[in-house]
């Protein structure tokens, strides 16, 4: 046997290995590295500890942190309690308006934050009570909120497509350029499946809000609405980088919440910057874990291998394509979405420019289907979001997400087979 090939059954085997003893990814992926290197004959203390700060001195990467403190001072300083505020005043009277409610409030959020847990956080706890004293079926509710969470990652800024860009090197710029159609196709996608499910739920209708008063909710949101429009603006235009958007971001979420809205206190920076702070660790742990693994993927040259296993399906990139997401599928049940992207899109991307399949369209689908994974059992980490804030058991919120789950999975399979609905989008926004 090939010291590529038992270097890629050590990768498969010490992974599938570790995780199912429960240890944590980073180390994981920290020591199936240092099992090729030794199979590869490149064992060397000093080039994994190389490769572990190199998997985190990227200037790119530096937009993570930044935009996990925007999230976190978005929900503490009411930008995200504003934008609800406006969807129910504007849609909250109509039977089951919560829905529609959450529905856009998720596509509004997911503009700012990019952060999946921030914003299905922040959505289940002014949601959720909302919905159960007006007698909404809590499962559902919890499903439809988890739903609208996972949009976060897709529509820029996206946390998600930022470490895909680094860890691949595709362009970030294009990769949220590349989400903003395919965002907006996923909250289309909910609100006619909750349109659906409203058959089923007797929900009374309400009274309309007065003009006036609608307005004044939307007059109060008018600083939350205009800090998607200066980061994409600003990053179409090119007055700043992704990464940069990212501090402004930050920055911008700052400042609103301190002397606009004025729901944080200087006091208040400290514990927003403590959670912001783990959060971070936590991913960069990961990111400085996946680069000792994806050096001895590189040197291994597992793609080339894993072409030549493939055979035919590289001579045809929809079925290559089909055949990638049916096994990102099956990943997704069982990773969370950032370690998804950093154990296997380096693998994965080398094949998939090798059929002739576009970088940035396979980044956009790479992306979205570990976001459905997110919802997905067993791991499903939105959903423990969901049902720990709702303090619903488990089972109930993977009931209430399945008719939710069904129409991204459709969502999936259209891009899939149309890949045009993603690529010319992005080519007229260049």
């Amino acid at each position: 046997m090939s010291p590529e090939a038992l270097a890629f059954i050590v990768f498969s085997a010490g992974m599938l290995v570790l995780m199912g003893i429960g240890m944590n990814m980073a180390l994981a992926l920290v020591l199936t590295g240092a099992g090729m290197a030794w199979v590869l004959g490149f064992w060397d203390t000093q080039l994994l500890a190389q490769n572990l700060v190199a998997g985190i001195d990227s200037f790119p990467l530096l937009a993570v942190p930044f935009f996990i403190l925007a999230g976190e001072l978005m929900n503490s300083g009411g930008i995200s309690k504003r934008i609800i505020d406006m969807a129910q005043a504007w849609v909250g009277h109509i039977r089951g308006g919560l829905g529609f409610v959450a529905i856009g409030a998720a596509v509004l959020m997911a503009s700012m934050s990019g952060s999946a847990l921030a914003d299905t956080a922040a959505l289940a706890t002014i949601l959720l009570p909302m919905m159960k004293r007006q007698g909404y079926p809590m499962a559902t509710s919890a499903g439809l909120l988890a739903s609208g969470g996972i949009i976060a990652p897709i529509i820029p800024p996206s946390m998600p497509f930022v470490i895909y860009g680094v860890t691949t090197n595709t362009s970030i710029s294009l990769l949220f350029l590349s989400g903003i159609v395919p965002g907006l196709v996923m909250g289309v996608g909910l609100l006619v499946a909750w349109r659906l499910v409203l058959g089923k739920i007797e929900l009374p209708a309400g009274e309309p809000l007065p003009l006036k008063e609608r307005l004044r909710a939307t007059a109060k949101a008018f600083w939350a609405m205009l800090m998607p429009l200066i980061i994409i603006g600003g990053m179409k235009t090119g007055v700043f980088t992704p990464t940069e958007a990212a501090v402004v971001a930050a920055f911008y979420a700052l400042v609103v919440s301190l002397f606009v809205h004025r729901e944080m206190r200087i006091v208040d920076i400290g514990p927003v910057l403590v959670r912001a702070g783990k959060t971070t660790a936590i991913v960069m742990f990961l990111c400085a874990g996946a680069q000792v693994a994806s050096y001895m993927i590189t040197l291994a040259d597992l793609p080339a291998v894993l072409t030549s296993w493939l055979g035919p399906l590289v001579q045809s990139p929809r079925l290559l394509m089909a055949v990638m997401m049916i096994v990102l599928v099956l990943i997704g049940t069982a990773l969370d979405l950032t370690p998804t992207i950093l154990i296997f899109a380096p693998v994965m991307l080398p094949i998939a420019v090798k059929a002739g399949i576009d970088p940035v369209y396979f980044g956009l689908m790479f992306v979205l289907n570990g976001a459905i994974g997110l919802i997905t059992p067993p791991v499903g980490t939105v959903l423990n979001v969901v049902a720990g804030v709702g303090r619903l058991s488990l089972h109930q919120v993977i009931k209430g997400v399945n008719p939710f789950l069904v129409t991204y999975v459709l969502i999936l399979a259209l891009f899939t087979a149309f890949p045009q609905l993603v690529t010319a989008p992005v080519a007229w926004m260049r």
